[in-house]
């Protein structure tokens, strides 16, 4: 039988309009999981059930009232979405997934969560994220690991693995997540799930997040390309002031839309190489782009092997731009020593840098971008492994020192943060799971501003290899 959570976004929308179900019903629907089930996945960190009853109401009587008078809803009327607990919600908690702010209250929303209000979603609460969302995990003192649903001895991912553990053990329908080194897209791999990261630009950082570097955006984690496409559109949008901007897509147009439009014939590249010395690739992580490489050919498109034009001396200026990100929190120097030891281990290496450095540095990768991108332009895509490696046991990045820690991170990682530097959007497809029954997901970048194209093509690999309907044993 056919439940709530079973639902896609879109379904679980237009059942709302229809009078099929309410809002209240899916928000209670999702509350009850959430109560029962989020102690194994570690998938929020605050719960905001009175709020998440409030707004379903609201949203219950909206639909009543268009029925009466004809009126336009919002795309995403009555349907719960969770924030992540790097982003402001007003009047709710926000721990930025340290301790030391255990009792922190936004007073404002993030325009992304305005923009995600404005198309009528319900906010169930805050998903977990490691401190400050630095790490590619999310293991705090705030709540219990985040565990990807499919096997609860290992990480959900980070930053965003309170979202990617929510949709994928069925507590939100789907979630906003946020990636400035992959943050969406390795979550989604471990968790067996669709994550876009948007065009640099696509997406306000307003009003508090500077957007000095451009490397983290917001964007959706969901059980299926159309509602990740949903969701961007509600995302999308810029504010004065932003530095990075994009124009709206052509009127009559959406995200959504190409979610149901074919790609056409494509030009597609794939590589393994990465630029992170001695980053290995494990045979599961090989098998499954290797699978995904056949799936394309096998659709029309034209895969050609390439070696990835991004320099291995960039990794150094990168890795200055991520210390340095870690000391915007303003934590005062008593406390510092409350925070986890890979916080302080970052935050120590940012304090080692002056503007000099950093000027530098983000010269060096402006450098280095420029001659990449004008290569990758003559593809329409471009296909590596999300991950070196599969899902890792919970725990495993913190039983070595701070130092060893951030290296394995990067070896898990050596592809995502690519397209954090050069603001490509870029998504992560389930199409894999290894012979544990563990997700293992692939890559596809695509050029700058075409979101569009990624969302056809992934649309596509989607229908030829359906995943929504395959779940974990907590499902």
């Amino acid at each position: 039988m056919t439940q709530i959570h079973d639902l896609t976004v879109t379904e679980q929308a237009a059942a709302i309009r229809s009078g099929e179900t309410s809002a209240t019903e899916i928000t209670e629907h999702y509350l009850d999981r959430i109560e029962r089930l989020n102690e194994q996945v570690g998938a929020f960190y605050t719960v905001t059930g009175d709020l998440a009853r409030e707004q379903a109401a609201v949203a219950d009587k909206a639909v009543l009232a268009s029925r009466k008078d004809g009126g336009e809803l919002p795309p995403l009327t009555g349907v719960p979405i969770p924030i992540k607990d790097l982003n402001m919600v007003a009047g709710v908690r926000l721990t930025y997934g340290s301790a030391i702010l255990a009792d922190n209250v936004a007073t404002e929303d993030d325009y992304v969560v305005e923009h995600l209000r404005s198309a009528g979603i319900v906010i169930t609460g805050k998903t977990a994220t490691p401190e400050f969302g630095l790490p590619c995990y999310t293991e705090t003192r705030v709540g219990p690991p985040a565990r990807t649903p499919w096997d609860l001895s290992r990480s959900a991912g980070g930053s965003s693995g309170g979202a990617a553990a929510a949709v994928a053990a069925g507590l939100a329908p789907a979630a906003q997540g946020s990636d400035g080194g992959g943050s969406i897209r390795i979550p989604s791999s471990v968790c067996g799930l669709f994550g876009i990261k948007p065009t640099r630009g696509r997406i306000s950082q307003g009003p508090m997040m500077p957007d000095l570097t451009g490397l983290s955006t917001d964007g959706p984690l969901a059980r299926t390309v159309a509602d990740a496409a949903l969701l961007l559109d509600a995302m999308t949008g810029n504010h004065p002031g932003d530095m990075y901007t994009l124009p709206p897509l052509p009127a009559g147009e959406s995200f959504l839309g190409y979610a149901s439009r074919e790609p056409g014939r494509l030009r597609i590249a794939r590589s393994l190489r990465t630029v992170i010395p001695g980053a290995e690739v494990h045979p599961d992580c090989v098998a499954a782009y290797e699978s995904a490489s056949a799936l394309l050919s096998s659709l029309g498109h034209e895969v050609e092997d390439v070696d990835l034009p991004f320099s291995e001396e960039a990794v150094p200026s990168f890795l200055a731009l991520w210390f340095a990100m870690a000391t915007l929190a303003p934590i005062p120097p008593d406390q510092e020593g409350e925070l986890l030891p890979l916080t302080r281990y970052l935050r120590g290496r940012g304090a080692e840098l002056s503007a000099a450095d950093l000027l530098m540095h983000q010269a060096i990768l402006q450098n280095t971008v420029r001659p990449a991108m004008t290569a990758l332009n003559a593809y329409d895509a471009v296909l590596s492994p999300t991950l070196a490696l599969p899902p890792r046991p919970v725990g495993w990045f913190d039983e070595v020192e701070p130092a060893e820690n951030f290296t394995r991170q990067t070896l898990f990682t050596p592809w995502t943060a690519l397209y954090n530097l050069s603001g490509q959007p870029a998504v992560s497809v389930p199409l894999y799971w290894n012979a544990e029954d563990l997700p293992i997901g692939v890559m596809l970048a695509g050029r700058m501003a075409d979101e569009a194209t990624l969302i056809s093509l992934s649309a596509q690999l989607e229908a030829a290899r359906p995943w929504r309907d395959k779940h974990p044993g907590i499902w």
